[in-house]
């Protein structure tokens, strides 16, 4: 591509980090986002080599600028243009966290009946009237 400048938000959105270019614009803006240790803000030009420290709700990453990608692609083509350098002690906290990650729904088969179950119930609560 003709121009080489490409926002940090924009390039974690979409080497696919963030799932939005407005999060990931967020995270700059709130610190999540460092270079060299230092937070950086959405709109700093991506540079080759960059390596970058960015905390998700889901992970914590280490990653280094390989290419610069302007558009959001597939992963199996994204994960080309960075490399993950996230060190072992903070790969294994990633994991332990991933495995305790509530996503919001409950348990199928759990909670309300379904409309058999229901009907079994309602069979099952009915008194037989006393003579």
């Amino acid at each position: 591509m003709s121009n080489e400048k490409l926002r940090v938000d924009k390039y974690l959105w979409s080497i696919r980090i963030f799932k939005t270019r407005t999060m990931a614009a967020a995270a700059c803006d709130s610190g999540k986002v460092r270079l060299n240790g230092a937070p950086v803000k959405a709109a700093k030009t991506v540079s080759l080599g960059d390596q970058y420290e960015i905390r998700t709700e889901a992970r914590k990453w280490k990653i280094e600028v390989t290419g610069l990608l302007h558009t959001r692609q597939a992963y199996a083509e994204a994960i080309k243009y960075y490399v993950d350098i996230t060190p072992e002690e903070d790969q294994l906290a990633n994991q332990r966290m991933a495995s305790s990650f509530n996503t919001g729904k409950r348990p199928s088969k759990i909670g309300r009946p379904t409309k058999k179950e229901r009907r079994d119930l309602d069979g099952f609560m009915e008194v037989e009237p006393e003579e």
